[in-house]
Protein backbone atom coordinates (compact mmCIF):
# COMPACT_ATOMS: atom_id res chain seq x y z
CA UNK A 1 0.00 0.00 0.00
CA UNK A 2 2.58 2.46 1.02
CA UNK A 3 4.78 1.84 -2.60
CA UNK A 4 1.67 2.10 -5.10
CA UNK A 5 2.12 6.05 -6.58
CA UNK A 6 5.24 5.50 -8.53
CA UNK A 7 3.77 2.90 -10.81
CA UNK A 8 0.21 4.38 -11.06
CA UNK A 9 0.03 7.03 -14.17
CA UNK A 10 -3.30 8.19 -15.81
CA UNK A 11 -3.67 7.83 -19.36
CA UNK A 12 -4.26 11.36 -19.70
CA UNK A 13 -0.53 11.66 -18.91
CA UNK A 14 1.00 9.59 -21.46
CA UNK A 15 2.53 12.16 -23.19
CA UNK A 16 4.80 13.40 -20.46
CA UNK A 17 8.10 11.79 -20.74
CA UNK A 18 9.25 9.60 -17.87
CA UNK A 19 12.18 11.44 -17.44
CA UNK A 20 10.23 14.51 -16.82
CA UNK A 21 7.62 12.33 -14.60
CA UNK A 22 10.55 11.86 -12.29
CA UNK A 23 11.92 14.98 -12.27
CA UNK A 24 9.33 16.53 -11.20
CA UNK A 25 8.79 14.10 -8.24
CA UNK A 26 12.10 14.09 -7.68
CA UNK A 27 12.52 17.62 -7.16
CA UNK A 28 9.11 18.17 -5.03
CA UNK A 29 10.33 15.31 -2.58
CA UNK A 30 13.70 16.39 -1.83
CA UNK A 31 13.32 20.22 -2.10
CA UNK A 32 10.67 19.96 0.40
CA UNK A 33 12.94 18.23 2.72
CA UNK A 34 15.40 21.06 2.38
CA UNK A 35 12.82 23.56 2.76
CA UNK A 36 11.73 22.32 5.43
CA UNK A 37 14.96 22.69 7.07
CA UNK A 38 15.95 25.63 5.77
CA UNK A 39 12.31 26.95 6.85
CA UNK A 40 13.94 25.90 10.36
CA UNK A 41 17.20 28.02 9.72
CA UNK A 42 14.81 30.52 8.40
CA UNK A 43 12.94 30.62 11.84
CA UNK A 44 16.10 32.05 13.90
CA UNK A 45 15.31 35.24 12.11
CA UNK A 46 13.58 35.23 15.64
CA UNK A 47 16.74 35.71 17.62
CA UNK A 48 17.31 38.92 15.40
CA UNK A 49 13.62 40.24 15.71
CA UNK A 50 13.04 39.51 12.05
CA UNK A 51 9.12 38.81 12.51
CA UNK A 52 8.97 38.40 8.95
CA UNK A 53 11.70 35.93 8.00
CA UNK A 54 9.99 34.28 11.20
CA UNK A 55 6.66 33.70 9.58
CA UNK A 56 8.36 33.24 6.07
CA UNK A 57 10.24 30.02 7.64
CA UNK A 58 6.92 28.64 9.19
CA UNK A 59 5.37 28.71 5.57
CA UNK A 60 8.05 27.43 4.12
CA UNK A 61 8.20 24.30 6.49
CA UNK A 62 4.58 24.10 6.17
CA UNK A 63 4.63 24.13 2.06
CA UNK A 64 7.48 21.94 2.37
CA UNK A 65 5.28 19.68 4.24
CA UNK A 66 2.47 19.66 1.85
CA UNK A 67 4.81 19.04 -1.19
CA UNK A 68 5.89 15.86 0.36
CA UNK A 69 2.65 15.11 1.10
CA UNK A 70 1.39 15.10 -2.47
CA UNK A 71 5.20 13.51 -4.23
CA UNK A 72 5.71 11.09 -1.76
CA UNK A 73 3.16 10.06 0.82
CA UNK A 74 5.13 7.02 2.30
CA UNK A 75 7.59 9.74 3.83
CA UNK A 76 4.38 10.64 5.66
CA UNK A 77 2.80 6.90 6.39
CA UNK A 78 2.52 7.49 10.17
CA UNK A 79 -0.45 9.82 9.14
CA UNK A 80 -4.03 8.43 8.32
CA UNK A 81 -4.88 10.96 5.74
CA UNK A 82 -1.74 11.32 3.92
CA UNK A 83 -2.42 8.82 1.08
CA UNK A 84 -6.23 10.30 0.64
CA UNK A 85 -4.89 13.63 -0.13
CA UNK A 86 -1.71 11.74 -2.28
CA UNK A 87 -4.23 10.23 -4.40
CA UNK A 88 -6.92 13.37 -4.55
CA UNK A 89 -3.36 15.24 -5.80
CA UNK A 90 -2.50 12.80 -8.39
CA UNK A 91 -6.07 13.05 -10.25
CA UNK A 92 -5.66 17.20 -10.71
CA UNK A 93 -4.01 18.08 -14.39
CA UNK A 94 -0.72 18.74 -13.91
CA UNK A 95 -1.43 22.69 -14.43
CA UNK A 96 -3.56 22.56 -11.36
CA UNK A 97 0.04 21.17 -9.51
CA UNK A 98 1.53 23.86 -11.07
CA UNK A 99 0.10 26.44 -10.18
CA UNK A 100 -0.25 25.41 -6.49
CA UNK A 101 3.09 24.94 -5.86
CA UNK A 102 4.44 28.04 -7.64
CA UNK A 103 1.64 29.56 -5.18
CA UNK A 104 3.11 27.94 -1.83
CA UNK A 105 6.61 28.92 -2.87
CA UNK A 106 6.24 32.81 -3.81
CA UNK A 107 4.98 33.91 -0.16
CA UNK A 108 8.37 33.13 1.59
CA UNK A 109 10.23 35.42 -0.96
CA UNK A 110 7.96 38.82 -0.22
CA UNK A 111 8.33 38.17 3.59
CA UNK A 112 11.64 37.39 3.87
CA UNK A 113 13.49 38.52 0.45
CA UNK A 114 17.26 39.08 1.85
CA UNK A 115 17.70 35.20 3.30
CA UNK A 116 19.86 32.84 1.01
CA UNK A 117 17.92 29.98 3.10
CA UNK A 118 14.62 31.17 1.78
CA UNK A 119 15.67 31.46 -2.12
CA UNK A 120 17.27 28.08 -2.22
CA UNK A 121 14.17 26.33 -0.13
CA UNK A 122 11.38 27.92 -1.90
CA UNK A 123 13.17 28.18 -5.12
CA UNK A 124 13.12 24.47 -5.40
CA UNK A 125 9.59 24.21 -4.23
CA UNK A 126 9.15 27.05 -7.46
CA UNK A 127 11.34 24.83 -9.50
CA UNK A 128 8.90 21.84 -8.91
CA UNK A 129 6.01 23.88 -9.68
CA UNK A 130 8.25 25.25 -13.02
CA UNK A 131 8.64 21.54 -14.38
CA UNK A 132 5.03 20.72 -13.85
CA UNK A 133 4.12 23.52 -15.73
CA UNK A 134 6.50 21.97 -18.52
CA UNK A 135 4.67 18.94 -18.47
CA UNK A 136 1.21 20.79 -18.63
CA UNK A 137 2.34 22.13 -21.83
CA UNK A 138 2.96 18.78 -23.33
CA UNK A 139 5.22 17.13 -25.69
CA UNK A 140 6.98 19.61 -28.30
CA UNK A 141 5.87 18.32 -32.23
CA UNK A 142 8.71 16.22 -34.56
CA UNK A 143 10.64 18.26 -36.68
CA UNK A 144 9.20 17.56 -39.67
CA UNK A 145 5.25 18.13 -38.90
CA UNK A 146 6.50 21.46 -37.27
CA UNK A 147 8.14 21.83 -40.88
CA UNK A 148 5.15 20.86 -42.59
CA UNK A 149 2.90 23.11 -41.02
CA UNK A 150 4.92 25.96 -41.15
CA UNK A 151 5.19 25.37 -45.08
CA UNK A 152 1.79 24.83 -45.22
CA UNK A 153 1.02 28.48 -43.46
CA UNK A 154 3.58 30.46 -45.27
CA UNK A 155 1.64 29.10 -48.61
CA UNK A 156 -2.05 29.88 -47.46
CA UNK A 157 -2.60 26.51 -47.11
CA UNK A 158 -3.24 26.04 -43.35
CA UNK A 159 -7.04 25.16 -42.50
CA UNK A 160 -7.86 25.69 -39.12
CA UNK A 161 -7.45 21.37 -38.42
CA UNK A 162 -3.83 21.42 -39.48
CA UNK A 163 -3.19 24.83 -37.61
CA UNK A 164 -1.33 24.40 -34.46
CA UNK A 165 -3.21 24.29 -31.35
CA UNK A 166 -2.50 24.80 -27.99
CA UNK A 167 -2.98 22.31 -25.12
CA UNK A 168 -4.62 24.83 -22.74
CA UNK A 169 -7.47 26.29 -24.33
CA UNK A 170 -9.59 24.29 -26.12
CA UNK A 171 -11.99 26.58 -27.40
CA UNK A 172 -9.59 29.06 -29.16
CA UNK A 173 -10.86 31.83 -31.47
CA UNK A 174 -8.84 33.15 -34.38
CA UNK A 175 -7.81 37.18 -33.11
CA UNK A 176 -9.44 39.19 -35.85
CA UNK A 177 -8.85 43.49 -36.30
CA UNK A 178 -12.61 44.70 -36.90
CA UNK A 179 -10.63 48.53 -37.39
CA UNK A 180 -10.79 51.63 -36.17
CA UNK A 181 -13.68 53.10 -34.93
CA UNK A 182 -15.74 55.41 -37.28
CA UNK A 183 -15.50 59.27 -36.63
CA UNK A 184 -19.09 60.93 -35.82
Amino acid sequence: MLMTRPGGENAQKDDVPWWMRYAGRGLGTVGSLIAILLGVFNCLGLLTLNVSCLIAGIWQMLAGFVVIVCEAPCCCFCIDYVQTLSDKMETRPYWNKAVFYVGLALPPFFLCFVSLSTWFGSGMIFGTGVIYGMMALGRKASAEEMRTSAANLEAGLGQPSSAPRANLVANEQPVAFTGLPLPK
